[in-house]
């Protein structure tokens, strides 16, 4: 069993000041394993607090998650380079901060299970789910996990699980027509071929939990 936080949209502290202390204390060191962020972490010491919570911790790029300068042209991965796709020039963060370098995309394996981890902002349509089925194909992974919508999502499409663990802290979004953020974040319990995902939502200053299960076929999986 491998107990994995999926985490991700935080905007520390540039929209928001810090996580949920409801959230803080539940994410204690000792009990999980891994940490999976989707991005735009922005902030050093947020990152350095996850590194408290586990030490095994994997972080793609956000949009927002650039070094003190405009944001370079990012070129497109291979496996996205058939989606209607354009290069990214948005604005830094406020206030620069040295980071990681953080990948685009990354690809973690754990026993039948491989997971593919990107921050979201490069799939067009935002969210789509064929767009986001083409990428899982493409990166050969079972499990896709993506941010960017600041809304949370798990479903399962074609033989594959997807993942959106929401905004941790509640963040805005600037995606028009998304109205209030819901903060969200994702324990994902992987046995075997089974991912089990407990979704932790702060609804009414209250923390609701809700259970999602995906089963990795193998006949769907040699599926070309």
């Amino acid at each position: 069993m491998v107990l994995v936080l999926v985490i991700g949209d935080l905007h520390i502290p540039h929209r928001v000041h810090d996580l949920p202390l409801k959230f803080k204390k539940l994410l204690v060191p000792g009990k999980i394993q891994q940490i999976l962020s989707t991005g735009n972490i922005t902030d050093k010491e947020t990152y350095d607090y996850l590194r408290t919570i586990a030490g095994d911790i994997h972080v793609v790029r956000g949009d927002y998650d650039e070094v003190g300068s405009p944001l370079p042209t990012i070129t497109t991965p291979p496996f996205l380079s058939f989606l209607p796709f354009s290069p990214i020039h948005a604005p830094p963060p406020p206030t620069p901060t040295q980071y990681p370098s953080w990948p685009l995309s990354k690809i973690v394996t754990h026993g039948a299970i491989r997971v593919g981890v990107l921050h979201g902002h490069q799939v067009v349509p935002w969210g789509d789910v064929e767009s986001l089925s083409i990428v899982a194909r493409q990166m050969d992974v079972d499990v896709l996990l993506t941010g960017h919508t600041h809304r949370f999502e798990a479903f399962e499409n074609e033989g594959k699980f997807f993942i959106n663990p929401g905004s941790a802290t509640g963040a805005y979004s600037g995606i028009p027509g998304t109205g209030d953020v819901i903060p969200s974040f994702v324990l994902m319990d992987i046995q075997g071929n089974v991912v089990v995902t407990y979704v932790y939502q702060l609804v009414d200053n209250e923390v609701k939990v809700e259970k999602v299960e995906f089963k990795k076929s193998y006949a769907a999986s040699k599926v070309l």
